[in-house]
C-alpha cells in the first residue's frame, strides 16, 4: 500500500511539474510577443486610427510603415533644429506621412497645367501707383469675412479651381457683403474649352476666362464637389458669382503683391510645393531656400500677410488639403526672401 501511494504521489508531482513548466513557457511566449510590439508599432497604429488609414495587404502595410518611419526620422530631426531656434517652422506626422516624396510629387505635380502666360488675356500690371498710400504691416482677410472654410481637393488635381473660387469668393464678398462658397466642381467639369483639364490640372486665370464667358459660377450647395471629372451640369439660373475681368500682377515683385493683397483682398498664386518639408509642414514660417521660384506645382490663395515675433515676414496662405494639414489648413510662407517658392511669380485676381 505504501509503495502504491508513493507512486501516485510521484505521478501527481510529475504532472504538476509539467503543468508549471507549460505555464512558464506560455508566459514567456506571451511576454516575448508583447515585447515584439514596439513603441513604433503602437505609434504607427495610433496614427492609422487618427487618419483612418487601412491597407490592402500585409506587404503594403509593411511598405507604408517603412516610409512612415523614414518620415518620422525627418520630422524628429527637423523639430530638434526648430527647438534650438535653427528652423523657423515645425513638421508633423500628418496624413501624408505614409507617402514618400516621390509618390507625393507624382500625386500633386500635375495640379497645374502647362504654363504660358502669353495666352492670358491680360497684360501684367504694376498695381501700386506712384505716391500710393502706405499699406498696413499686417492684414488677415479671414477676420473681415472674405474667406470661406478650408476645403479639400482630395486626390483630384484641382488646386487651380480652389484657388480661383477663393479669389472670386473674396471679391464677391467685397461687392455684396455676402460670403458664398463657390463651386470648384463646375470649374472642373465645364472649363476644358478654356485650356483646363479637370482633375488632371489647370490654371486659375483660365478658370476666370471660363466664368467670364459662361455668365457665372454656381455655389457649392447647388453644384457640389465630387473630387472627380464629370459632365458639365451648369445651370445659368443658379449662377451667383460673376467675373468681368482679371488682373495679372507684375511677376516676382513682392512689394507690388503686398499692396494688392492689402487693397484688393485674397489673391490667387502658384508655388513650388515639391519639398518633403512642405508635405509634412505643421506650423511656423515656412522658409525653404531650396524650393524653386519657376517650377511651380500647386495653386493656393494668399489671404493676408504679417511679421511674426521673430521679425520674420510671411504670407498667410490658404491651402486646399483640408484642415488637418498645416495650421488648420493654412501655411505661413516666407515673404521678402527673393520670391521664395515662386509665390509672386503668377499672382492674379479677378474683377467682379
Amino acid at each position: 500500500m505504501k509503495s502504491g501511494h508513493s507512486f501516485r504521489t510521484l505521478h501527481t508531482d510529475f504532472i504538476l511539474c509539467r503543468m508549471r513548466v507549460f505555464l512558464a513557457v506560455t508566459a514567456l511566449v506571451v511576454m516575448a510577443g508583447a515585447a515584439s510590439v514596439t513603441l513604433e508599432d503602437l505609434e504607427f497604429n495610433a496614427w492609422k486610427l487618427k487618419f483612418g488609414k487601412s491597407y490592402g495587404s500585409v506587404e503594403e502595410e509593411s511598405q507604408r510603415k517603412m516610409i512612415w518611419l523614414n518620415n518620422l526620422k525627418l520630422v524628429l530631426e527637423h523639430n530638434m533644429l526648430a527647438d534650438q531656434g535653427l528652423k523657423s517652422y515645425r513638421l508633423s506626422m500628418n496624413h501624408f506621412a505614409d507617402t514618400d516624396n516621390q509618390e507625393y510629387q507624382a500625386r500633386f505635380s500635375g495640379c497645374l497645367g502647362s504654363f504660358n502666360m502669353t495666352k492670358a488675356r491680360r497684360a501684367t500690371t504694376d498695381f501700386r501707383k506712384a505716391g500710393g498710400a502706405a499699406v498696413p504691416n499686417y492684414i488677415d482677410w479671414r477676420k473681415m469675412g472674405y474667406v470661406t472654410e478650408v476645403k479639400n481637393q482630395h486626390l483630384c488635381n484641382s488646386c487651380w479651381a480652389f484657388s480661383a473660387t477663393g479669389a472670386l469668393e473674396g471679391q464677391m464678398f467685397r461687392k455684396t457683403k455676402q460670403l458664398m462658397s463657390l463651386s470648384e466642381q463646375q470649374l472642373v467639369d465645364c472649363s476644358q474649352e478654356f485650356g483646363n483639364h479637370g482633375c488632371e490640372g489647370g490654371w486659375y486665370f483660365k478658370a476666370f476666362d471660363y466664368v467670364m464667358s459662361s455668365g457665372g459660377l454656381e455655389m457649392e450647395n447647388t453644384y457640389p464637389y465630387q473630387a472627380k471629372d464629370g459632365m458639365c451640369q451648369f445651370n445659368p439660373k443658379n449662377a451667383k458669382a460673376t467675373c468681368q475681368d482679371y488682373i495679372v500682377l507684375r511677376s516676382g515683385n513682392e512689394n507690388n503683391l503686398q499692396y494688392a493683397v492689402a487693397v484688393i483682398g485674397p489673391i490667387s498664386v502658384a508655388i513650388d510645393t515639391s519639398r518633403p518639408t512642405f508635405q509634412l509642414y505643421h506650423s511656423g514660417v515656412y522658409d525653404e531656400p531650396t524650393c524653386s521660384s519657376i517650377k511651380l506645382t500647386h495653386a493656393v490663395l494668399i489671404v493676408g500677410y504679417g511679421t511674426d515675433n521673430l521679425r520674420q515676414d510671411y504670407w498667410l496662405v490658404k491651402n486646399s488639403w483640408g484642415a488637418q494639414w498645416g495650421e488648420e489648413g493654412y501655411i505661413r510662407m516666407s515673404r521678402n526672401k527673393d520670391n521664395q517658392c515662386g509665390i509672386a511669380t503668377v499672382p492674379i485676381f479677378p474683377v467682379v
